[in-house]
């Protein structure tokens, strides 16, 4: 990867592409990429959906070599939901050909003088930017279909669906899987919108005749990258518990711990979560669509397979399997216990391009203001559809809970920087709660996912239920997830890492071994502070203070059931997160 690719929308005489060499950005990838363009070309006080932001995407420093497991691609951008920087996290298969391609980023900038929409088609010969008004209004899946037809079955495609071109907040991109389908999405913060008030519906990669990426140092490379691989085999989360069920493998671990939060973290405990858990989904998937159905991995060089494929009752596929998140969001958050309703929400959203945790969230909190009954599969669905139409109560909902909690009068809204927490109540699992509240990315469990040793007693234990340790706990696990977000490796690798000082080792030198310099731990730290040091400035540059670092009041306030508790960390702790 030695070139960026910009395309500048704003351009005289109409859209333009310029190949330029990697300049102060060489040695970057993945999220330190992203927030370091971020960081340093986009004015922090700037309007999220105008020119003068920008849209960089960026395949990991790994990416597009045979390490495995480095197959993410980071999506950066000031976010049009929390008015901060963003990086929004996807699998699929456009990390891997777009390293191949050459490309350690690409930079969408400016905006077009009109709603033309335009596509981008990127291969070993160049770049070609081409009218795409044939596609508008279109969803992801309709969009690929036609992107297939066109350019062959082998392309990955990058696109937005209808919630991109409305410039929605909860709006996402869509990344084709190893089928070609636009399952995977950089989901969170509204990234969708910024490509979309780009004039960009879609971006189709070719790598035919280019070849994988090659390590420096060929041999060390090689032997670290085995020693990693049999580290993720012999966990027992990475190497049995996904592999076999899935990311929901979570269900019945979380609403046990009764930190699952159920009817808009009204509790933590779901009565339904047996009908939706990853082992129920995992046996339905496996009868519909055969033996194997629930274990398939959502791009190549992944050997955790923690992606299945779920089939609707006629057999027909409908959706991935709907991951952790999403089964939670459309389900236990929602009060609904039905996987095929879970499915079909899952599938819209993938198609409308919206973030299922954002809409699930935001479904939770329309039904605690009465628009629809806790339960109710089928006014959700209503209520989703509302969205992908753009009636005027869709766009209320596609602009996050936030914003559907300001306009029906809801107190009980989890947000963050106006992001929607995830699967995890922060009162049951205080660590996770620390990074929630202090992450730049607003309420985001990727950040620094304390769930792990919280819950699972993955890298030691710290009790859940108590503030102490969880501010440390937190602290390193975000500047690791900076570090791993950086390389292009998926997160579910921490895991591993985290129990087995061998793997870790093999990483450090995979890396090591892949760019030809020596890498210690204090390296990887280095990484990851620096990537925060970075976003953080961008913050706090447009006007984020200590104030933005806290959860909603109502945690510190009302009791969770099962366990009574209230979120227990100190708003002076918070504080202390980011002091190293």
């Amino acid at each position: 990867m030695d070139k960026i690719l910009r395309i500048n929308m704003s351009a005289p005489g109409g859209p333009a592409v310029k190949t330029e060499a990697l300049g102060t950005f060489t040695g970057l990838g993945g999220r330190a990429m992203t927030s370091t363009v971020v960081a340093k070309e986009v004015p922090p006080t700037c309007h999220p959906l105008g020119a003068a932001n920008k849209l960089v995407i960026a395949p990991g420093l790994l990416s597009g070599s045979a390490a495995a497991m480095s197959g993410r691609i980071s999506v950066g951008c000031k976010s049009p939901l929390t008015g901060g920087i963003k990086e929004a996290n996807s699998g699929g298969q456009g990390a891997q050909v777009m390293a191949r391609l050459g490309y350690a980023a690409i930079i969408l900038e400016g905006s077009p003088a009109d709603d033309s929409l335009y596509k981008v088609f990127i291969n070993k010969n160049g770049v070609k930017l081409e009218s795409a008004d044939d596609l508008k209004g279109l969803g992801n899946y309709a969009t690929v279909d036609k992107l297939s037809a066109q350019y062959g079955e082998k392309v990955a495609c990058i696109s937005i669906g209808q919630a991109g071109e409305m410039k929605m907040s909860a709006a996402s991109i869509a990344f084709t899987d190893m089928e070609q389908r636009p399952t995977r999405h950089a989901g969170r913060g509204g990234v969708g919108a910024v490509m979309g008030s780009k004039g960009i519906k879609a971006i189709i990669l070719d790598d035919d005749g280019m070849k994988m990426r090659k390590p420096a140092d060929p041999e060390k490379f090689k032997a670290a990258n085995k020693t990693f691989v049999e580290g993720l085999r012999k966990h027992p989360v990475t190497g049995e518990g996904l592999p076999a069920f899935g990311t929901n493998v979570l269900t019945n671990v979380v609403n046990e711990a009764g930190g699952y939060p159920t009817n808009n973290f009204q509790t933590g405990q779901f009565a339904g979560a047996s009908n939706i858990s990853g082992e129920t989904q995992a046996a339905l998937e496996n009868e519909r669509g055969g033996e194997g159905s629930a274990t398939h991995g959502c791009h190549r060089g992944c050997v955790i397979r923690c992606s299945g494929t779920f089939y609707g009752k006629n057999g027909n596929f409908l959706t991935k399997q709907p991951e952790y998140e999403t089964v939670w969001a459309h389900g236990a958050n929602c009060g609904i216990d039905d996987l095929d309703v879970i499915a079909q929400l899952d599938r819209m959203d993938d198609d409308f391009g919206v973030d299922t945790i954002e809409m699930g969230a935001t479904i939770g909190v329309a039904m605690e203001a009465g628009l629809a009954k806790f339960g109710d599969g089928q006014a959700a669905i209503k209520l989703v559809q509302e969205v992908g139409d753009g009636t005027p109560l869709g766009r209320i909902l596609g602009n996050g809970a936030a914003v559907t909690g300001q306009c029906f009068g809801v107190e009980r809204v989890p947000v963050v920087k106006r992001q929607s927490m995830p699967a995890y109540d922060p009162r049951a699992v205080q660590g996770i709660g620390v990074t929630y509240a202090t992450t730049t990315m607003g309420a985001d469990h990727t950040a620094g996912y304390a769930v792990a040793t919280n819950l699972l007693g993955v890298g030691g234990s710290v009790d859940a239920l108590k503030p102490e340790g969880q501010v440390e706990l937190s602290r390193n696990l975000q500047v690791a997830t900076a570090a791993i977000d950086s390389t292009g490796m998926c997160l579910f690798i921490a895991f591993a890492i985290l129990d087995q000082p061998d793997t870790f080792n093999a990483l450090v030198d995979l890396v090591g071994g892949f760019i030809g310099q020596p890498m210690t731990a204090d390296d990887v730290t280095a990484l990851g502070k620096s990537v925060l040091t970075n976003e953080r400035a961008f913050n706090q540059a447009a006007g984020f203070t200590a104030k933005d670092d806290r959860l909603p009041d109502y945690f510190k306030n009302e009791p969770l059931a099962p366990h009574n508790v209230t979120f227990g960390v100190k708003d002076e702790e918070l504080d202390t997160v980011f002091n190293w």
